[in-house]
């Protein structure tokens, strides 16, 4: 397939054949693993400036997305990849074969540096989903940071920079620029630019910023980022946004709240526990949803209300493919016994509902969040159950409205009422706001920068 770039696209090509250090934040659907395969291919077979690149990604991405792109644009040929996933032996096969480009999921990333024991000779990275990095206590982050010196090249890519504050981006440049820009030390970031907000006497749960800090941090950054919204640079389907209220009985609402307030519940006889704040929230998510696990990890069902609501959207989409989004296990058990559903978890499912032949999918966020393209498959998404993480939200919403996509977009959001849910699309809300003032701060000005550029 011939491959005729947008203006845009043109731009961030050319930013990361000139940048040598790059944080490229790019709205869904925006076209970011085709912009960097072919910046790719003029760096390795064009200009030769690098020879050997490292592709760091989530696994079902790294298995699928990557090498799909490759094979499929035209002006890709003669660049030759690499799949390093699988068994330990399989990944040391395609480690050991001569490529421009190596694949890896971020999963092995640990174990490529230290046990692998393959040379890592590797003088460009990219790490599709930057913000998968965001803990600098993950083994992930402390492994690359080891070899970051050896690096000439490194291209950070995301669409969700900072999905639960700004406190996120310290450990995401820490790798890219090694401190250059927001420092070499968290605590030093954090003192500098943040204050606490929520806290139990000494002990501090979260950070807000300081007067002016937002903006001094966008600056900071803004000389090695370019950031692009969807709405600005494609013509992406209609968008409906529905909640859907769940009414739950006053029974079912009365063993949640004893939950809320005693940590403990008993239902059917089976003791529930909590035994903190996070667990809580997991807790009260799964009542909400209509079943909750028990101490020896048996789930518990409380109420059918949430599949009622579903079996009521499922027949308003009047045959039409609809895209099921869950969070816990018994959820999907739940599902599955109770509509002719098919979960979304192999090459081969996920080629059935892009070719029409799954009426009913289910898909989990947290693996077929990123990098996946099923808006060909359908264009009705319901979550089931929520999640507090806005970066596999957005994520997972992009699966279907993103370009190619001939249909509007309808996402229904299953929310019992007076429960958790309600907090949740708050929270979701609220965490959009930070989110979208970063990408807005250093949003590229293409007519801009060019002028500078010349």
């Amino acid at each position: 397939m011939k491959f005729i770039p947008h203006d845009y696209q043109k731009y961030a090509i050319d930013y990361l054949s000139k940048k040598e250090i790059a944080a490229i934040f790019l709205d869904m659907g925006l076209g970011k693993t085709i912009i960097t395969l072919t910046a790719i291919f003029d760096l390795t077979l064009d200009s030769f400036q690098v020879r050997k690149v490292l592709v760091i990604a989530p696994l079902r991405v790294a298995r699928d997305t990557w090498p799909l792109e490759i094979e499929k644009w035209d002006h890709l040929k003669g660049l030759k990849y690499k799949v390093a996933v699988g068994t330990e032996a399989d990944r040391k096969t395609a480690l050991m074969q001569k490529a421009q480009v190596y694949i890896i999921n971020r999963e092995n990333v640990d174990w490529l540096i230290n046990k692998g024991g393959v040379p890592f000779d590797f003088d460009m990275v990219v790490i599709d989903e930057l913000s998968s990095f965001k803990s600098h206590q993950a083994k992930r982050f402390k492994s690359l940071m080891k070899v970051r010196p050896k690096v000439k090249r490194i291209v950070g890519l995301t669409g969700t920079p900072a999905s639960n504050g700004l406190l996120d981006l310290w450990a995401e440049f820490r790798l890219l620029d090694m401190g250059h820009r927001l420092g070499r030390f968290i605590g030093r970031y954090r003192e500098d630019y943040f204050v606490p907000d929520k806290r139990n006497q000494q002990i501090i749960f979260s950070y807000k910023p300081r007067p002016g800090a937002e903006d001094a941090i966008y600056e900071l950054i803004s000389d090695i980022t370019i950031s692009m919204k969807g709405r600005d640079y494609l013509k992406l389907p209609d968008l409906v946004i529905n909640e859907v209220s769940v009414k739950l009985s006053e029974d079912e609402l009365k063993t949640i709240d004893e939950m809320k307030k005693e940590l403990i519940t008993t239902v059917k006889g089976e003791e529930i526990t909590a035994a903190n704040a996070a667990a809580l929230s997991g807790k009260l998510l799964q009542m909400a949803n209509g079943a909750v696990y028990d101490d020896n990890g048996e789930a518990m069902q409380i109420h059918d209300r949430k599949l009622d609501a579903l079996e009521d959207l499922i027949e308003s989409a009047n045959g039409k493919p609809v895209l099921i989004a869950y969070w816990f296990k018994h959820d999907l058990a739940r599902i599955l016994r109770r509509f002719p559903a098919e979960k979304l978890d192999t090459t081969e499912s996920i080629k059935k509902w892009n070719d029409g032949e799954i009426p009913v999918a289910a898909i989990h966020p947290a693996s077929a969040g990123h990098g996946l393209n099923l808006q060909v498959g359908g264009s009705t998404l319901i979550w089931f159950g929520l999640t507090w993480s806005l970066e596999l939200y957005q994520q997972t919403n992009a699966r279907l409205w993103r370009q190619g996509q001939k249909d509007t977009v309808i996402i229904h959001h299953q929310i019992a009422k007076d429960t958790i849910d309600e907090r949740v699309m708050k929270a979701l809300k609220v965490k959009d706001n930070t989110q979208a003032a970063l990408i807005d701060a250093v949003k590229a000005d293409l007519n801009t920068r060019r002028a500078m550029d010349e």
